[in-house]
């Protein structure tokens, strides 16, 4: 038995290749599937199975493309429904590859068709469980991601309630636990930064699965869940209903535009979005640019802030505009309508060009006057490190929406010099 985590750090998402004998399977992909293909063919394994734990909210899944290469079976759980050809596995219904067996566990609570794996070892006994947005390390999946209206998120707080504590908690404490998603991801409110656990660690260390009845868990796991990002319900559709190959995209995409082209298509409603990293981007950028480093969580940054269906324009080193669009394209973003590396050729034009003036929090910025407004766009959780005194709190997954208010603000502080 082989077992390899896939984690992708950008989208803090853990998928999963599990062999055995020359078969293989693999759980929740992401779209670059070559990484996929090139696991199969160095170890020589013929992939059976490719199998999602749910329709995923915050990427696209490369079930659709390694299925085409592969002739693999796409396995989802109960009553998803897809325009594509699935297996509508049922609750404990087993699947062979080799000489293991996986068997489905009906989970629901994050959706309605969640389905979490378990491994049976070559003894038939429990041996590690993929649990997808069920459970993770610390913490539990969010319950307000139903693509069915007719659940409330309470209702489906409960349905996870029971699928935690009647299904996976009655697990063997040894189980070894493999969860969709590590720290920072939107899919839960706090998940540690572990990627590997055992049911026993959890049922010992883990908030939610503490002793509590169904009413408290509810109001536990809903307390102070942030609305979940844009572009969530995008990628649901995308998952359900199939989408387009990344190679098309990046056909499409991969345009170096002049600084003429750049204008007419701004005039036309395009936003530029800079992936240069902050300190250079503030010396220079395209006028009402928004920046969003290419490090770190890039592409849940860019469906927070921008949406799913605006055409985008990319600014970005040279080199780097391959692996730009294929990042947004993880979450379902094809809109790319070109791309320049740097503002060169855009200040050669004598376009107008904007900049940005860093300061550091010293004793001298902080010491601000009353006319001044110091906005806190940090997550609820990172103002228990400290905040400005009388700093306004607006998270930057709110900012935009909030803009009203910043007006209304302003407002009140000219009526108040006046």
């Amino acid at each position: 038995m082989y077992i390899e985590q896939i984690y992708t750090s950008c989208l803090a998402q853990a998928s999963y290749y599990i062999e055995s004998n020359g078969e293989a399977i693999i759980i929740d992909p992401i779209r670059d599937g070559e990484k996929y293909i090139n696991l199969l063919e160095t170890r020589n394994a013929k992939l059976k199975y490719i199998f999602e734990t749910h329709f995923h909210a915050d990427f696209v899944s490369g079930h659709l493309e390694l299925a085409r290469i592969t002739n693999a079976k796409i396995v989802f759980g109960p009553s998803a429904e897809t325009s594509y050809d699935v297996i509508n596995c049922v609750h404990e219904q087993e699947f062979i590859f080799g000489n293991l067996k996986i068997r489905a566990l009906h989970t629901p609570g994050h959706t309605l068709e969640s389905v979490s794996y378990l491994l049976l070892s070559l003894d038939n006994l429990p041996e590690a469980v993929f649990t997808g947005d069920t459970l993770f390390i610390g913490e539990v999946g969010r319950p307000d991601l139903a693509v069915n209206s007719n659940f409330k998120p309470e209702d489906l707080a409960g349905l996870l309630y029971d699928s935690l504590h009647n299904v996976l908690m009655k697990l063997p404490e040894s189980v070894t636990v493999y969860p969709g998603h590590g720290a920072g991801s939107a899919c839960g409110k706090n998940i540690s930064a572990e990627r590997i656990s055992t049911i026993g660690e959890q049922k010992k260390f883990n908030y939610a699965l503490q002793e509590m009845s169904k009413s408290q868990f509810i109001n536990l796991v809903l307390d102070g869940m942030l609305p979940p990002p844009q572009y969530f319900a995008h990628d649901v559709l995308l998952n359900k209903e199939g989408y387009e190959s990344t190679a098309s995209i990046l056909e499409r995409s991969l345009k170096k535009l002049s600084s003429k082209e750049i204008q007419i298509f701004i005039d036309k409603g395009a936003m530029v979005l800079d992936v240069r990293m902050p300190n250079d981007f503030e010396k220079g950028f395209i006028p009402h640019s928004i920046n969003i480093g290419k490090t770190g969580m890039f592409a849940p940054w860019v469906g927070t802030l921008i949406p799913p269906t605006s055409e985008i324009i990319i600014v970005c080193y040279p080199q780097e505009e391959n692996e730009v669009v294929s990042r947004l394209a993880r979450i379902g973003y094809h809109n790319v309508i070109g791309y320049t590396c740097g503002i060169s050729d855009w200040q050669l034009e004598n376009n107008d060009i904007d900049s940005v003036c860093s300061v550091h929090p010293t004793d001298n910025i902080l010491k601000i006057n009353k006319t001044t407004k110091v906005i806190d766009v940090r997550k609820k959780s990172e103002l228990e490190l400290g905040s400005v005194e009388n700093s306004i709190h607006i998270p930057l997954s709110e900012l935009l929406l909030s803009l009203s208010k910043l007006n209304q603000l302003q407002l009140l502080l000219n009526e108040e010099n006046l």
